[in-house]
């Protein structure tokens, strides 16, 4: 993580190499590209799903800060929800726009910074605000926080996943043997434990749940080959056990909170 990064530098990072791009090595943009990322991405966190709970928000409006390359945007949109996704990077918007065109699926897709939601969207407009791995990357988190909360309606709801500050991928960044993304470089990246997170959210949200989830086992030299052999540490280790290692040291903070 780099002191003073800047939003630009955010930007530039993700267009070199927007996330899970390279989770497929078909042709980008093609149907059979789109379902391989899919499955990737849903089979290494399997918890996404569950967490996102895409067909609660039928006929609900969404917006989800942070689309990326739209996995979770087309999967909300064909479950019925009223879509918005914003992006930061063209490069990535550009795919989540091509990736609704492939499968028919409507929603609105711009580029806009998260710190500036206002500028994009009426107050009091949406019923769930969604963004999972995103607020951690910009420079003033508690600005989108203050975003968020004036777009969203007052009985809405907030799902987001923040870094863990006390987890296994931390622990593993602090002693030099892991990054927090899959390239280097990654200009920022904040983790947070619970105290972190009700301050980030105070005066704006009240948490209704907080908890941990994830832990990526596998070998990084077999996994970019497509090939899913765990580390043996992990290999090792009893399937419960694995499982309650992750729900204590996992690298995702699953947060769902009300607007104040």
């Amino acid at each position: 993580m780099t002191d003073h990064a800047t939003i630009d530098d955010v930007k530039e990072y993700w267009n070199r190499r927007p996330c899970n791009v390279r989770h497929s090595k078909l042709e980008v943009g093609t149907r059979e590209y789109f379902d391989e990322v899919e499955a990737r991405k849903y089979f290494v966190e399997p918890h996404i799903p569950g967490f996102a709970e895409f067909s609660l928000w039928n006929g609900k409006k969404v917006l989800e800060v942070g689309c990326g390359i739209g996995t979770d945007a087309v999967n909300f949109a064909r479950s019925g929800a009223i879509y918005s996704g914003i992006e930061l990077s063209e490069a990535s918007l550009a795919i989540a726009k091509a990736r609704f065109e492939v499968f028919g699926q409507t929603g609105s897709l711009q580029q806009l910074n998260a710190e500036s939601l206002t500028q994009g969207f009426p107050e009091n407009n949406f019923d769930l605000v969604y963004s999972f791995g995103v607020i951690h990357h910009t420079p003033n988190p508690r600005g989108v926080i203050e975003q968020i909360r004036k777009v969203i309606k007052s009985d809405g709801e907030l799902r987001i996943m923040l870094y863990a500050k006390r987890s296994w991928k931390a622990a593993m960044i602090e002693a030099g043997l892991d990054q927090p993304e899959a390239q280097s470089g990654c200009p920022i990246a904040f983790t947070y434990d619970e105290r972190d997170v009700q301050e980030l959210l105070s005066g704006c949200f009240e948490a209704t749940e907080i908890r941990q989830d994830h832990i990526f086992p596998y070998q990084i030299e077999q996994y970019v080959k497509y090939e899913y052999v765990r580390q043996p540490w992990f290999e090792t280790m009893p399937p419960e056990l694995f499982r309650a290692l992750e729900q204590s040291l996992g690298w995702h903070l699953l947060i769902t909170a009300k607007p104040i």
